[in-house]
């Protein structure tokens, strides 16, 4: 079959077109014919063997983590696979298959569940936001803060604060439920100000980070307590975009109500993944179909992969690889 294939740790992934087809291996697994597969950066990290969910790279293996395609019968899904997905055919499990709606395209199927993830996961479990809150999206500029910023106003929060460093996208931002924005790219006394400004006239309830690194410092920082009684904000690391590692002094900690926590790979509990794929990807999947959600694609075709593995998308798009 044809797929994109990562031989040796490192390399970019090969367009194979002789590549053994899987073979389901119990009945807890099913066949699909793929479509469609996006390209993400937990893709690309898992290829080169940097993520740590991923330790051992001892043979070839196919890339993609999940992705549109068709099961056996006809019937449309998307599916989170056992094996690679950016090939024509994938083993994916029974328990995480979600039919998709009609009216929604193979490519905008694809890139949403990661970024739902991203943000679903974070707002609804971690940060569990109540409607009425403030939500702040520290790194909103991107995909998965795309639809944070979104889903935020979906699940009730009275303002979203969003900061990022893409000008034009912030701008977006206004037109898809953020209602300040914030730019990173300003000095650190500015950003400061702001966030206590805006903490000031509206305390943050929730902020969701996917950037991690000085600007999470600086917001730690605004949030500073000064010994009075303070404002309880559940701070969620999501990414760390512009670096894995921040100095946090004890007194923001001993100073603030202020919990800290991470949703990601390993922090979600079983019953959160199942409530993922029964309840909340159908919901976001119809949303998207009812153009209620928005998400951008720049797709391209599985043959071109060497092409596109590496190429510089506009912040806030998610590749598609189209099979």
């Amino acid at each position: 079959m044809k797929a994109a294939v990562v031989f040796q740790k490192g390399e970019l992934p090969k367009y194979v077109t002789d590549f053994v087809e899987p073979i389901v291996q119990n009945e807890n697994e099913l066949l699909i014919s793929v479509k469609a597969s996006a390209v993400k950066n937990l893709d690309k990290l898992r290829a080169s063997g940097k993520h740590y969910s991923l330790q051992n790279f001892d043979k070839p293996i196919v890339v993609g983590g999940d992705g549109v395609g068709l099961l056996e019968d006809g019937t449309r899904v998307y599916a989170m696979g056992v094996s690679g997905m950016i090939a024509e055919m994938a083993i994916v499990e029974k328990s995480r298959v979600v039919k998709l709606p009609e009216n929604i395209n193979n490519a905008i199927a694809s890139a949403l569940p990661n970024a739902v993830m991203g943000s679903a996961l974070a707002l609804r479990f971690r940060a569990s936001l109540e409607k009425g809150q403030t939500v702040l999206v520290n790194g909103a500029t991107g995909v998965t803060g795309k639809i944070a910023v979104q889903l935020a106003k979906y699940y009730g929060a009275k303002k979203v604060i969003a900061t990022g460093r893409n000008e034009q996208s912030l701008q977006e931002l206004l037109m898809l439920g953020a209602d300040e924005i914030i730019s990173v790219k300003q000095d650190d006394e500015s950003f400061i100000s702001q966030i206590k400004k805006s903490h000031k006239q509206n305390p943050i309830d929730v902020v969701i980070d996917y950037l991690w690194g000085h600007s999470a410092e600086l917001i730690l920082s605004s949030l500073k307590g000064n010994g009075d009684f303070s404002h309880r904000t559940r701070f969620v690391t999501v990414g760390g975009m512009t670096g894995d590692i921040i100095t946090l002094s004890s007194s923001i900690l001993r100073g603030t109500d202020i919990q800290i926590s991470g949703s990601g790979l390993g922090s979600w509990t079983r019953e959160e993944v199942k409530l993922l794929f029964a309840e909340i990807l159908p919901e976001i999947f119809q949303l998207a179909a009812d153009n209620k959600l928005k998400i951008e694609t720049v797709n391209a075709e599985l043959k071109d992969i060497e092409k596109v593995w590496g190429m510089n998308i506009d912040g806030g798009k998610r590749l598609v690889i189209e099979i």
